[in-house]
């Protein structure tokens, strides 16, 4: 078991996206077997395919990540927050599962890097600690990972 703060905060988002999550499968286990036509398969006009919602996971990883290495981003734009899909291939599905895998893995390195004093550091240009907006991005995985187990059911 971890014993720094920051280990077990990097623990939870790994766990939470590679397995061996309490709460059921994880992020990657439900990824697992979407082929590329499901993943850009939108059920509702209006509702984002799981692909998107894969490219937006992926965009506010790196985001937190360029954060704890000290890049001021407040917002994502549009274009960023949700990535458009381009291509629709299987291979382009893979390319983007293997990115969304390696950017959590660079996020939770660098996680476990932090001292758990710079967890009380404030987030700029946001009022909230680097704390709040760690288990923040573990929250929005999981968030998202329902999301993504639903549209599998549907689609």
């Amino acid at each position: 078991m971890p014993t720094r703060e920051v280990e077990r905060i990097a623990n939870q988002l790994r766990r939470a996206f590679a397995g061996n999550a309490w709460h059921g499968p994880a992020l990657a286990e439900i990824l697992s077997d979407i082929s590329s036509e499901k993943a850009a398969k939108k059920p509702l006009r209006a509702a984002h395919s799981i692909w998107e919602i894969v490219n937006h996971l992926a965009a506010w990883e790196s985001a937190v990540r360029q954060r704890l290495e000290g890049e001021v981003i407040d917002e994502l734009p549009p274009a960023q927050d949700w990535p458009p899909v381009i291509e629709t291939s299987e291979a382009a599905w893979r390319r983007t599962l293997e990115s969304l895998k390696q950017g959590n893995q660079r996020l939770c390195k660098a996680i476990a890097q932090l001292s758990d004093a710079r967890l009380n550091d404030t987030v700029h240009p946001k009022k909230y600690s680097l704390y709040v907006m760690l288990h923040g991005v573990v929250q929005h995985d999981l968030y998202h990972a329902g999301q993504i187990a639903i549209l599998k059911k549907a689609t």
